[in-house]
């Protein structure tokens, strides 16, 4: 553990007000060594906390969290609140199974409000504590920071167009580090952009600092005053009237990096009675050279040594999924000028960033807007364009309005390509991909498909985007955060329409597992074989949506013990669905289990301990097998 002189010393953001300046400029230090420190060995988000190091020491100085309200949009920012609310002795274990979260968590701490993973939601809920504590008379006041480009996200627009409903205190900081994950695309991002780098911006901030050092902390005069520096600011720039219009007040950009600064501004702007944004400008990756050079790349890294100036990781035997669909869809894509990509700022967490090197004027990146971009994507396809939307799993949900309107009903063959399906590991609850089958499923038309290992990738991603003048549905593509199993035995045979595989025959058990999880199936049944002399089948179900509704019966009616595996929640997943096919034919099902996600939230961890947390690890899928099975039909292990 890195030693440091003031770190040690903050049990409480109360104690950092007996630190002057230049302690507190050392203390940001501290915060980013730590950091850095604790995410090269353990992954984590990095780039995007070094920048908030000094805002988050400065709210802590003049707000009181502990009461008042602080709430952090996206939520990954959120490791030096960690540092400095208690959490300093655990912190080397973030993101482990006993170690806090990489994201704000009620469970851990009173300073955290809510647990938080996705954009856009810091100003709604936000606003929902405020205007509780307007209710109640209570003077608490509430911080929103939103940051990493989710000032772009819808939601973050309704919130803005709503605050002014309050009249009373309520400040959104503005954290602009001219990133979300990627670079930020679009026009607000431009004028931000704009904004920082004209040559007035030392204009503003002169302009800014010297009205605000003349307001008084509270008061009676405070209103009057405000008109007079919203005034002032509207003639200095033409920026703020975006904000401006919407009723709020504006201030900035200041540098988001200077303590004093931001402490001056901050207390000046605490009990202004009405909702104010405060534009701070921050550096993705400050103080760490190789976070700065390339914020992209260490947005999100796993655990890494530095060689040389450079990152390394632990080279893995296989590729991941996401490396995976990056390679067909590039292939694919070489031989169809019509397939375009889609993200919502993650090229690089999709794999298309990739698909950008090879073929840059075939992506579009429409930033934190996922439903924006299956909207958009619903539209290219109309027009008689191949859109390929990649999002990760829990983020599609933020588009199922779309997915339902604009494809589903339209009968449009958008693909969507889900990364971090199921179980996604240390990132936790706020990032488990465990309903799109549930949500998907239920659209009528839709198909969904889950390959098993990488050719079956090439094949569902070729099925999803071939020509066809019965193309009339969209399609998903789900798969996990994880590495791509060995081939399956035998040769892939090409996705027909609610097909499944048969990748083994077995006469004792079946076990039909949903694309990725066929490797722990295949795993679960050499051990039945092995060690209790068991024959069971293994089906890959490749199609959660048509089912392979002869397949599947045959094997119900045949009475022996059947296993469906999904890396989804049980409640509305395949394992739902085969029960409701069996219940329409009038099967017996009582020989089916279902092996799926309990209804209950998973906690971070590793990916491998958390399916052993909920049974779908290949030693419990044995075990339910064996406990489904008639004594007498039952092998000791280690006899054959």
């Amino acid at each position: 553990m890195s030693k440091t002189k003031y770190l040690d010393t903050i049990k409480t953001p109360h104690q950092l007000r007996r630190l002057n300046n230049s302690e507190l400029s050392a203390l940001a230090e501290e915060l980013r060594d730590r950091i850095v420190e604790v995410v090269s060995a353990n992954g984590g988000h990095l780039a995007s906390n070094l920048g908030v190091a000094e805002l988050t020491i400065a709210m802590h100085y003049v707000f009181d969290f502990s009461t008042d309200h602080l709430l952090w949009d996206v939520g990954h920012q959120c490791y030096a609140h960690k540092l400095l609310t208690g959490r300093a002795d655990d912190f080397d274990k973030i993101r482990q199974a006993d170690g806090p979260s990489g994201f704000p968590s009620p469970k851990e701490s009173d300073y955290d409000r809510f647990s938080t993973g996705h954009a856009g939601t810091a100003i709604s809920t936000a606003m929902g504590l405020a205007w509780a504590d307007k209710v109640a008379k209570r003077n608490t006041k509430t911080v929103a920071v939103v940051g990493d480009a989710s000032i772009v996200n819808g939601l973050s627009f309704e919130g803005l167009n709503n605050m002014s409903l309050l009249k009373r205190q309520f400040l959104v900081v503005l954290n602009d580090n001219s990133m979300a994950i990627d670079r930020t695309p679009g026009a607000l991002a431009n004028a931000l952009d704009h904004l920082r780098t004209s040559h007035t911006y030392g204009d503003i901030k002169h302009s800014a600092e010297n009205l605000l050092r003349h307001l008084p902390l509270a008061g009676d005069r405070i209103s009057e005053i405000l008109k007079h520096v919203r005034e002032g600011l509207r003639t200095t720039i033409h920026g703020p009237q975006i904000f401006e219009t919407l009723g709020m007040n504006y201030f900035g950009p200041i540098d988001g990096h200077d303590i004093p600064a931001l402490i001056r501004v901050l207390k000046r702007i605490k009990s202004m009675p009405n909702p104010v944004v405060l534009h701070v400008h921050t550096q993705k990756g400050r103080g760490c050279a190789y976070a700065v050079d390339d914020p992209c790349q260490f947005h999100s890294p796993s655990a890494y040594t530095i060689e040389d100036g450079k990152a390394v990781y632990d080279k893995t035997a296989r590729i991941s999924w996401t490396k995976a669909f990056a390679k067909s869809l590039i292939a694919l894509a070489e031989q169809d000028e019509k397939i375009y990509a889609l993200t919502a700022a993650m090229p690089d967490g999709t794999g298309l960033a990739e698909f950008r090197e090879v073929l840059p004027k075939r992506i579009i990146d429409v930033g934190i807007c996922e439903s924006h971009a299956v909207a958009m994507a619903a539209g290219m396809a109309k027009a008689g364009l191949k859109p390929v939307v990649a999002v990760y799993s829990t983020f599609m949900q933020r588009a199922f309005d779309q997915v339902f309107e604009e494809a589903s009903l339209q009968k449009l063959p958008v693909v969507l390509c889900m990364d971090r399906a199921g179980l996604v590991g240390s990132d936790g609850a706020v990032h488990h991909g465990f309903s799109d089958i549930a949500l998907l499923r239920t659209l009528p038309g839709m198909v969904l498909m889950a390959p098993a290992d990488e050719a079956e990738m090439d094949a569902a991603l070729k099925f999803a985007t071939a020509d066809g003048d019965n193309k009339n549905y969209p399609t998903a593509i789900r798969y996990p955060r994880d590495e791509v199993p060995t081939p399956l035995p035998g040769d892939c045979p090409p996705f027909e329409l609610g097909k499944s595989r048969v990748v083994r025959e077995g006469k004792d058990a079946t076990l039909l597992a949903y694309g990725a999880m066929t490797e722990h199936a295949l795993t679960a049944a050499d051990k039945l074989k092995t060690d209790h002399g068991l024959d069971v089948a293994v089906i890959n179900a490749r199609f959660a949506k048509p089912l392979d509704a002869t397949e599947i019966s045959k094997r119900i009616s045949a009475g022996t013990p059947m296993l469906v595996i999904e890396d989804h929640a049980k409640t509305g997943g395949i394992g739902s669905a085969i029960l409701e096919l069996a219940c329409e034919r009038g099967i017996d099902a009582s020989n089916v289990r279902l092996c799926g996600i309990p209804d209950r939230y998973i906690s971070h961890a590793s990916r491998p301990a958390q399916l052993r947390e909920v049974g779908l690890d290949a030693d419990s899928l044995v075990q339910i097998t064996l406990d489904m099975l008639p004594a007498k039909n039952k092998v000791p292990a280690g006899k054959k």
